[in-house]
């Protein structure tokens, strides 16, 4: 007797992971004041609604213009020559996180209305770049690895803000611990590090 595996559909699974990410990058802005959302938290300036605001316009030109499906709202791109570097990367003080948000949940719909109308295979024309034409499963891929790129980014300014840890808030992926344990695990970490650089 031979097992059989489940079937699967290939664009209903990437389509299952492109959510995820997106879930999970919104799910990091919960709580937080207008401050927190936007405060700039590295050296080049990255925050929190900054990477909503900037995969909401890469998705748009990914899954719009690069199928002839442009998305009918404005959205700020840095590699279009439209805007200042970096527009894309963080939101100014009279841009409201609720039309940012908001803009990306459009978006979703967008390129989901996109994914479902087309094969994997069909061919678009991505509108900058050396490798211009691609396939939708090429370009579904691509922005499932940019978009969990950005929510773990996000992982690491949530933590810096408040402590918050997780990948989403149904599901525990951090080991068991209280502060106290967490403080006694860094401590061990440094310890090993400063051993290992000869800094003891």
């Amino acid at each position: 007797m031979t097992a059989t595996s489940p079937k699967t559909d290939p664009k209903t699974d990437l389509r299952i992971y492109l959510q995820d990410a997106r879930d999970v990058l919104l799910w990091k802005l919960d709580g937080l004041s207008e401050y927190d959302l936007r405060r700039p938290l590295t050296p080049t300036g990255t925050n929190l609604l900054g990477l909503v605001k900037h995969v909401t316009g890469a998705e748009a030109m990914y899954f719009g213009d690069t199928f002839g499906r442009p998305f009918p709202e404005p959205t700020p791109l840095w590699f279009t020559g439209d805007t200042e570097p970096n527009a894309d990367l963080w939101a100014r003080a009279d841009e409201t996180t609720e039309e940012i948000t908001g803009r990306y949940r459009r978006v979703w719909a967008h390129t989901d209305a996109t994914i479902e109308a087309l094969p994997l295979d069909g061919i678009g024309r991505i509108p900058f770049g050396r490798r211009a034409e691609q396939t939708l499963h090429r370009i579904l891929v691509h922005m499932i690895a940019e978009t969990h790129r950005h929510a773990g980014h996000a992982d690491l300014l949530r933590e810096l803000v408040d402590g918050t840890t997780g990948q989403r808030p149904d599901g525990i992926n951090t080991a068991p611990g209280d502060a106290a344990w967490w403080q006694a695990h860094h401590a061990r970490v440094e310890r090993a590090a400063r051993e290992a650089g000869g800094l003891v």
